[in-house]
């Protein structure tokens, strides 16, 4: 099926609370157990990415480190360091004022069509969600799941009360939004999205939502 925000519930009616095998604690156990033996598996092919990937932004985009941390939201309301590829021009924080009304989104979201920010290499990597790699570290670390509401980088006392409900889960490298919308919804839809993945949340859910991340990266639908 090819999921969509029109079909969503009724794909989501396939993960009945009531049927799943693990609930409660040994959910999560079992969830832990995956991300990291899914993670530590396949640790020789995605540290070799980023390698590569690290000497071309050094090549490409001299200036400033390959990598950056930035404080993220995570679960509880905890702010942790996320780890990413830098996709922007050195000084993109400060152009960011520059461009403050060419952003599409509510804020404090921020997204340009087209970012005059993005470096070449930086919109292939967005494009493949390649720059997102550096996040399996956080997920070895325990911040971070493979699957669940994407960490916002605007802390939690920003948030409206309906939307705390994300922070009962840790974060996830992918949701139901990378696979529905990316980072064209709005902040408001992205959180029902995330508030459905809590409510349906399971391990063949997980793996479903793995699998067609995989497919949405390669088929490339849109930055995130």
């Amino acid at each position: 099926m090819n999921l969509t925000q029109e079909n969503l519930n009724d794909w989501l009616d396939k993960f009945d609370p009531e049927k799943h095998v693990f609930k409660g604690q040994t959910y999560l156990r079992v969830k832990r157990f995956m991300d990291l033996a899914l993670v530590i598996v396949s640790a020789p092919a995605w540290l070799l990415v980023i390698a590569v990937v690290w000497v071309i932004i050094e090549i490409t985009s001299p200036g400033a480190p390959a990598m950056f941390s930035q404080l993220r939201t995570g679960k509880g309301g905890k702010r942790f360091t996320i780890y990413k590829f830098r996709t922007m021009v050195p000084n993109a924080e400060e152009l960011k004022k520059q461009y403050a009304h060419l952003n599409e989104l509510q804020w404090p979201d921020f997204k340009i069509t087209n970012d005059p920010r993005v470096t070449k290499i930086g919109g292939f990597l967005r494009k493949t969600s390649l720059d997102e790699l550096p996040q399996l570290f956080n997920i070895l670390k325990g911040e971070m799941s493979l699957v669940g509401p994407r960490p916002t980088s605007f802390a939690a006392d920003t948030y409206k009360l309906w939307h705390t409900e994300r922070l009962d889960v840790s974060p996830g490298l992918t949701g139901l939004w990378q696979i529905i919308g990316r980072a064209q919804l709005e902040f408001d839809d992205r959180l029902r999205l995330d508030i459905a993945y809590i409510d349906h949340a399971c391990i063949r859910l997980d793996f479903e939502i793995l699998l067609k991340t995989i497919l949405a990266v390669f088929e490339q639908r849109g930055a995130h």
